[in-house]
C-alpha cells in the first residue's frame, strides 16, 4: 500500500512507456549513459530504510537503492522477475514452503562493502517485526511460523525463517498463503540489511538506520566514511549517487545516470510544472495539476508527457463509526449523490483515467470477476454525476422524512494542500452538502494528511478526499484487505482502514480467499469486491492513469509499482 500521492488514453501524443522509449519524434533520439537528473517533488521521503518506508517517493528511492528479493520490470507490473534472487522462488509442503536462492556478486555500499548473504535478508525481515522500526506491512508476512502477533522489542529470530547456507533462505508458512507471501517478496522490506553494521542503530527507538542506510542497488545516498547520510537533507534534497560496488553483470536495471538530485521542497505544483516542461535534465516525481494534464491532453508538450496505468483506485472513505454514517442507508445516499465526474475533472478529466465502478482496477486480478467496468450494477454508483432523486430515497429509508440530514452536528472532511488537491476537497464537501450535512472542510500539507490525519481513529475524520491505493505487488489481497478488513483498523495511529468497516461476512470471505490461487482466487476477490460495495463504505471514484512530465531532453520511464518515474531505467537524450 502506497499513498500518493499511485489508468482510457486521451491523445495520441500520450502513451505508455515500457521500455527506454517515448512520444513524439523526439523521444527517438537515442538515450545516453551519464550525467546528473534532478527531480522535483513537493513533499520528503517517509523514511530511507527500505524496512520502513511505505510511501511512494520513498519507493521511489529504494528502487534505486536498494534490490529485494523480487520485483517488476517497469512495463510488466503483473510478472514478478527475480532481483537478489536467483532465479524464480521454489514452493512445496501444499503452498507453505519457500526456498530462494540468492544471486552471487550483490554487494553491499561503502562502509559495509562485503557481499550479502542469506543471514542479512533473514535480519531484514526479522528487523521488520521489531518495535524500533515497526514494519509498515507486517501482515504481509504475519504467516511465518513463528512470526510475532505485536512488534517485539529488539529484533528477535524467527522460526519460519531459516538460512541453509549463505545463498539459500528458506520461509515456513503457517498456512498456504505462498501467493501473497511471494508478491510481498517484492517489497522493498525483503531488500537486505547487514546484521553486523544494522543492529547498533536498530538497538535505539526508533531505529536511528535510517540516517546510515547502506545501499545494494546502483545508486545510494551520498554517505560519509561512517556511513552517515549526508546527502540527505529533510523537506530539501536528496542526492543519489553511484553505487561503486554495484556490478551490472548481476543486475537487470539499466542505470544510465550517473547522479540523481531529488528536490524536496517543490511545493508550487503549477510553478514546478513550467519548470519541468522548459527545462533542461529535469522531471516532476508526481502527476502535474488538472490544468496542465488538459494540456497535455490537447497536445501541447509534445513528447513530454509519460503515462502509463496505475492499477490503483482513487476513493473517498466514509467512516462508518460516526453517526449517522453507521447507517447503511445513509451510506448508499452519499454514494448516490457523489458526482465522481467532478473530481475526476478537478484531476485533469478523462486524462486522469476511467470512472470506477468499484475497487479492484483493470489488470489487477479479480476486477472482470467484479463486473469489470460494469461493475456490481448497484444503482447508487449507475450515474456518475449523481442522482440526487435516488440519493434524496435512501435518505428517506433512512429516516430522514425531507431527504436530507436535520441534526446540528459539524463533520471533518481532510484534504491535502496542493492545488489539486484542494480543488478535490472542496468537490467532496459540496457532495455532502447536497444532502444537508454540515462540513468542516480542513486542508493539511500532504505529508501530514495521511500520518497526522487520516490514520489516527481519534481524529474522527469522516472522510480524507483524495486517497489513491496504490498495489504494492499485482495481487486483490493487498489492495482490499489493508482498507476493508476488520483486522486492518489500528489504533492510536497507523490506521489504513479509513472507513473502519468491520463487516463479519466480508472478514470471513477474506480469510477464506487468502489460501487460495488462480483463478479461484480470482474470483474469491471479486466476489469480496462486490460484497465491499454493497457496504457503501467508500466511494470509487476512479481507476487512476497517471500521467508524469519531463523536460524535452529527459527519456523517462515509468513504473506503475510506485506511480512515479524508475530512475534505474530513466536517461537523459
Amino acid at each position: 500500500m502506497q499513498f500518493l500521492t499511485r489508468r482510457a488514453y486521451a491523445g495520441s501524443l500520450l502513451c505508455v512507456l515500457v521500455a527506454l522509449g517515448g512520444c513524439g519524434d523526439d523521444a527517438k533520439r537515442p538515450v545516453r549513459d551519464g550525467g546528473t537528473l534532478t527531480v522535483l517533488s513537493g513533499s520528503d521521503v517517509d523514511f530511507l530504510d527500505p524496512g520502513h518506508t511505505v510511501f511512494a517517493q520513498g519507493m521511489q528511492v529504494a528502487a534505486a537503492t536498494q534490490r529485494p528479493l523480487f520485483g517488476y520490470r517497469p512495463g510488466d507490473p503483473s510478472t514478478i522477475v527475480p532481483d537478489m534472487a536467483a532465479a524464480s522462488p521454489v514452493v512445496s509442503d501444499g503452498g507453505r514452503t519457500i526456498t530462494v536462492r540468492l544471486r552471487r556478486g550483490v554487494r553491499f555500499s561503502p562502509p559495509v562493502s562485503r557481499e550479502v548473504r542469506s543471514q542479512d535478508v533473514a535480519y531484514a525481515l526479522e528487523r521488520f517485526f521489531s518495535v524500533n522500526v515497526s514494519g509498515p506491512y507486517m501482515g504481509y508476512f504475519s504467516d511465518l511460523v513463528g512470526a510475532p502477533s505485536a512488534p517485539t522489542r529488539g529484533v528477535k529470530p524467527i522460526r519460519g525463517i531459516t538460512t541453509p547456507d549463505d545463498h539459500t533462505i528458506v520461509f515456513r508458512l503457517r498456512a498456504a498463503t505462498s501467493a501473497s507471501f511471494i508478491g510481498a517478496l517484492t517489497m522493498p522490506a525483503s531488500a537486505a540489511v547487514p546484521e553486523d553494521y544494522a543492529r547498533p542503530f536498530d538497538a535505539k527507538n526508533p531505529s536511528t538506520y535510517n540516517t546510515h542506510v547502506v545501499a545494494t542497488g546502483p545508486y545510494m545516498v551520498r554517505n560519509d566514511a561512517a556511513g552517515r547520510t549526508v546527502g540527505y537533507q529533510a523537506g530539501r534534497l536528496i542526492e543519489l549517487v553511484r553505487n561503486p560496488n554495484w556490478r551490472a553483470s548481476t543486475d537487470r536495471r539499466p542505470a544510465h545516470l550517473n547522479a540523481i538530485r531529488i528536490r524536496t521542497n517543490a511545493s508550487d505544483a503549477t510553478v514546478t510544472s513550467r519548470q519541468v516542461l522548459t527545462g533542461s535534465h529535469v522531471v516532476y516525481a508526481v502527476p502535474p495539476p488538472g490544468s496542465v494534464l488538459k494540456e497535455l491532453s490537447k497536445g501541447r508538450w509534445s513528447g513530454q508527457a509519460v503515462r502509463a496505468p496505475s492499477g490503483d483506485f482513487r476513493f473517498v472513505p466514509i467512516n462508518t463509526t460516526i453517526k449517522p454514517f453507521d447507517r447503511l442507508d445513509v451510506r448508499k445516499a452519499i454514494l448516490a449523490v457523489f458526482d465522481r465526474d467532478a473530481t475526476r475533472q478537478a484531476r485533469g478529466g478523462a486524462a486522469s483515467g476511467p470512472i470506477a465502478t468499484h475497487f479492484l482496477a483493470p489488470g489487477i486480478p479479480g476486477h472482470d470477476e467484479a463486473g469489470g467496468a460494469r461493475g456490481s450494477g448497484a444503482d447508487y454508483l449507475a450515474n456518475e454525476d449523481g442522482d440526487l432523486a435516488l440519493a434524496k430515497r435512501y435518505m428517506q429509508r433512512a429516516g430522514y422524512a425531507s431527504g436530507s440530514y436535520t441534526g446540528d452536528e459539524e463533520f471533518l472532511v481532510v484534504g491535502g494542500n496542493t492545488v489539486t488537491e484542494r480543488n478535490v476537497a472542496e468537490v467532496v464537501k459540496a457532495q455532502y452538502e447536497k444532502l444537508g450535512f454540515k462540513i468542516r472542510l480542513r486542508i493539511v500539507p500532504d505529508d501530514a494528511l495521511f500520518t497526522n490525519w487520516c490514520s489516527v481513529p481519534a481524529k474522527k475524520v469522516l472522510s480524507c478526499s483524495g486517497i489513491a491505493w496504490l498495489r504494492d505487488f499485482s495481487d486483490p489481497e493487498p489492495m482490499l484487505k489493508p482498507v476493508f478488513a476488520g483486522s486492518a483498523i489500528a489504533k492510536p495511529s497507523g490506521n489504513t482502514n479509513f472507513s473502519q468497516l468491520d463487516d463479519p461476512a466480508i472478514n470471513t470471505a477474506m480469510a477464506k480467499a487468502r489460501l487460495l490461487a488462480g483463478q479461484a482466487r480470482a474470483t474469491a476477490w471479486g466476489q469480496i469486491d462486490t460484497m465491499i460495495v454493497g457496504q457503501a463504505a467508500a466511494i470509487p471514484l476512479q481507476w487512476d492513469d497517471f500521467t508524469l512530465i519531463q523536460a524535452k531532453d529527459v527519456n523517462g520511464v515509468a513504473s506503475t509499482t510506485f506511480g512515479s518515474f524508475d530512475l534505474s531505467y530513466t536517461a537523459l537524450k
